[in-house]
C-alpha cells in the first residue's frame, strides 16, 4: 500500500489537498479519516465536498449529531459520516452504510468505529497536529494507489 506524507502548514493547504482528492475520488470509494479531536478531519471533508460541488461557499455542517449528511455533487453522491458517537459497528447500517457503499463516495470520520465493516479497499488519511500546521498521511489500497494518488 503506497503511503504519502504531507505537511499542511495552514487551512489553505488543507483545502488544496481536499480539492485534489475530490478530483480523484470515484463512486464506491471509501475515505477513512483518523485523528484526534481538532486534527482537521472535518476541515478536510469540507474542502473535498466544496470542491466536488464546485461551490466554495457550500455549507457543510459537522454531522456529529446527525451522524451522516448526503451531498449530491457533480462528482457523485458523497456520504459524510461522523461515527464518533456510534456505539456498535452495526449501527452504521441504520445510517445508510450499504447505500453509501453501493454507489456513493463515503467520507468517514472516526472510521475505526466501523470495526469489521470497514472495507480493505479504501483510502486511509491520518491527520495529526504538527507545530503550527498538521501532518496528513495518506495510504491507499492497490485500487487507489499510485495511479490516483501519485501526484498529490
Amino acid at each position: 500500500m503506497p503511503t504519502f506524507s504531507l505537511f499542511l502548514p495552514d487551512e489553505a493547504a488543507t483545502e488544496r489537498l481536499g480539492a485534489s482528492l475530490a478530483r480523484r475520488l470515484r463512486p464506491r470509494d471509501v475515505v477513512a479519516l483518523r485523528g484526534g479531536l481538532g486534527a482537521g478531519k472535518t476541515t478536510l471533508v469540507r474542502a473535498i465536498l466544496r470542491a466536488a460541488a464546485g461551490d466554495p461557499a457550500l455549507i457543510v455542517p459537522s454531522p456529529t449529531f446527525t451522524l451522516v449528511e448526503v451531498y449530491d455533487t457533480r462528482r457523485g453522491v458523497f456520504w459524510h459520516f461522523d461515527l464518533y458517537r456510534l456505539e456498535t459497528p452495526e449501527q452504521a447500517y441504520e445510517l445508510g452504510w450499504e447505500e453509501a457503499r453501493a454507489d456513493g463516495i463515503a467520507l468517514v470520520e472516526w472510521a475505526d468505529r466501523l470495526g469489521p465493516l470497514l472495507p480493505d479497499e479504501r483510502l486511509d488519511i491520518a491527520l495529526a497536529i504538527e507545530g503550527a500546521g498538521r501532518r496528513a498521511d495518506l495510504t491507499g489500497d492497490a485500487r487507489l494507489g499510485d495511479t490516483r494518488l501519485g501526484d498529490i
